[in-house]
């Protein structure tokens, strides 16, 4: 791992205003290894707003907190479980449509209500996690969330040439391991709920496979976002 892969992985996955004076492929590849520290660093972004509203109202810290979600973001992943979303309505009963609704830059119905669900699915979870939990908690989950990018680039094909096959060639095993046992061991110390990834992100890898026997980068996307929303649900539910 080096610093220009950092700063690849830190100018692909946020806003962050980062500056690269040569751009070379293969740092770009390597940027893989780095996603799950970006990951934190998102979470501690979100923390950070959530904390800073709770000290009005816990609605207040959620707002804020799912604003600079996006933000820092850009959206990236959000975009992906929109186009996801209209491509698995388009292929219901023609699969062949797939690909080719994945590829339509314009957002139709049914990727209008999965972000917007999502959208009120985070608001509503950090609500429900601020006075309860350890703020530190929402750290860790954009950081399991791309973990899991790298895990389902391991073990589900491309499904379609893109920009996420521009990533797996380089994901490294044993960094995915090292990286994993130590989220692991922060969400044990921190969250336990948070040990749920280790459950969820190998489902969404068997859904990948029996659904389309493959993965696209919006596929990637989508599932982050999943991963998310659903370690946010368990979080919620540890306190209940």
């Amino acid at each position: 791992m080096n610093l220009l892969a950092f700063k690849h992985a830190l100018q692909f996955l946020t806003r962050i205003p980062v500056r690269i004076s040569v751009f070379d492929p293969d740092d770009f590849a390597r940027a893989v290894d780095w996603f799950p520290l970006v990951g934190l660093i998102v979470g501690a972004a979100v923390a950070g707003a959530v904390w800073a509203g709770t000290l009005v109202s816990p609605w207040i810290g959620a707002l804020l907190g799912l604003i600079v979600w996006v933000w820092i973001t850009g959206g990236l992943h959000l975009d992906g479980l929109g186009d996801v979303a209209d491509a698995l309505g388009a292929a219901h009963r023609s699969p062949e449509r797939f690909l080719e609704v994945l590829r339509d830059p314009h957002i139709g119905a049914f990727g209008t209500m999965a972000v917007v669900i999502q959208m009120i699915a985070k608001l509503v979870l950090l609500a429900e996690l601020t006075p309860h939990q350890p703020v530190l908690a929402l750290a860790l989950i954009p950081a399991w969330a791309r973990l899991g990018g790298l895990f389902w680039g391991l073990t589900v094909p491309p499904y379609a040439s893109g920009m996420g096959e521009r990533f797996t060639w380089r994901i490294n095993r044993t960094t995915v391991a090292v990286e994993a046992c130590l989220l692991a061991a922060a969400s044990i110390w921190i969250a336990p709920a948070l040990t749920s990834a280790l459950l969820i992100i190998p489902l969404i890898s068997l859904y990948w496979r029996w659904r389309l026997g493959g993965i696209t980068g919006d596929c990637l996307g989508a599932s982050i976002e999943v991963t998310e929303t659903l370690l946010l649900f368990f979080l919620a539910a540890a306190i209940v």
